[in-house]
């Protein structure tokens, strides 16, 4: 099968053997399956992609992938988290492992250069390609341990743990503030059942849990799904997390007495309507009779007809020119 994202046509054309060789966090692009190997992934949906595809997958932060003949590494948006995998890579593989970064020109990737050479471990340029850059090198021993990236910070009066992995690294978004203002008094307080999807750094889960209510906490990214446990654990407060892409992990007979969420809508550097729009219209039957969604997005995105069309009816709770925070009822 012929690649279809750049930076697979730019793998593609390389004289090397790749078979048994392992994929970091790539993107869902058929061809490498075909070329063979392993695939490490934080993301659950491409990780249940390439596990519908037969393909062995490591989905764990702290994944030990064997003794691959060699890795490829696709550059992420956030360059910290590629620094980041640069370092669990270094930790998970054999010093003098065949290591490639490959990614596109406009997502930085000619700065791996600069971040190879400050963990002292040479690189050279293979070949560029389709406005992409393929770089090579080997894994070896490096003096900084992957987990010293985690952070914390205050917010919301709430100690949250912080990855660059995470949306909103190191500050509380503004959205996010928006809708835990206008959250009403009594939610969570008599113990109801609570869902925070797309948890993040947990600030929703663990506002939720300390008001009292008993929170489930869902996210696609293990860096999230990490970050909440942690960020719960940092307030000693309690709650199920779980790896899921939207409602997938969640069995098909729970139901909440409200569903709180920021939801993204980019997915990498491209906007990606589709999880929220499957977070909205599937949410009815997450809830119990009466149950509601509370959602913040940017005033901007398109939500609108897609509450309509899920719940028959919605409030817009505030409108400050950036966010919106809507409301919907389950009849």
């Amino acid at each position: 099968m012929s690649p279809v994202t750049p930076t697979c046509q730019l793998l593609d054309r390389q004289a090397l053997d790749y078979r048994g060789w392992l994929w970091v966090a790539p993107p869902d692009d058929p061809w490498l399956g075909d070329a063979g190997g392993t695939v490490w992934s934080t993301d659950a949906a491409i990780a249940a992609t390439w596990r519908a595809r037969g393909v062995t997958v490591h989905d764990d932060l702290n994944a030990d992938p064997g003794v691959p003949p060699g890795a490829v590494l696709f550059w992420p948006k956030a360059h910290a988290l590629g620094e980041w995998w640069l370092l669990a890579l270094c930790r998970a593989l054999p010093a003098g492992t065949p290591l490639q970064v490959v990614g596109e020109n406009q997502g930085g990737i000619r700065r791996v250069l600069k971040v190879l050479a400050a963990l002292g471990l040479g690189c050279r340029k293979r070949d560029s390609a389709r406005r992409c850059t393929l770089f090579e090198t080997r894994v070896g021993a490096v003096p900084l341990d992957p987990d010293a990236v985690w952070t914390q910070f205050e917010a919301a009066g709430l100690t949250l743990a912080s990855h660059p992995g995470v949306f909103g690294h190191g500050k509380l978004d503004d959205g996010t503030r928006l809708l835990l203002d206008h959250l009403p008094a009594g939610l969570g307080q008599d113990g109801e059942r609570l869902l925070d999807v797309g948890c993040g750094d947990g600030v929703i889960a663990a506002y939720l849990a300390r008001r009292g209510g008993a929170v489930t906490a869902l996210d696609v990214n293990a860096f999230a799904v990490e970050a909440t446990r942690r960020t719960l654990s940092a307030n000693d407060l309690d709650g199920r997390v779980l790896a899921s892409d939207v409602y997938a992990a969640l069995d098909a007979q729970e139901r909440f007495a409200a569903i709180v969420s920021n939801p993204p809508f980019h997915q990498e550097r491209r906007i990606d309507y589709g999880p929220t729009a499957r977070l909205i219209e599937q949410a009815p039957r997450h809830l119990e009779p009466g149950g509601s969604l509370w959602l913040v997005a940017n005033a901007f995105l398109p939500y609108a007809d897609r509450l309509e069309a899920a719940f028959g009816g919605f409030s817009i709770i505030t409108d400050d020119g950036r966010f919106r925070v809507y409301r919907a009822v389950r009849r």
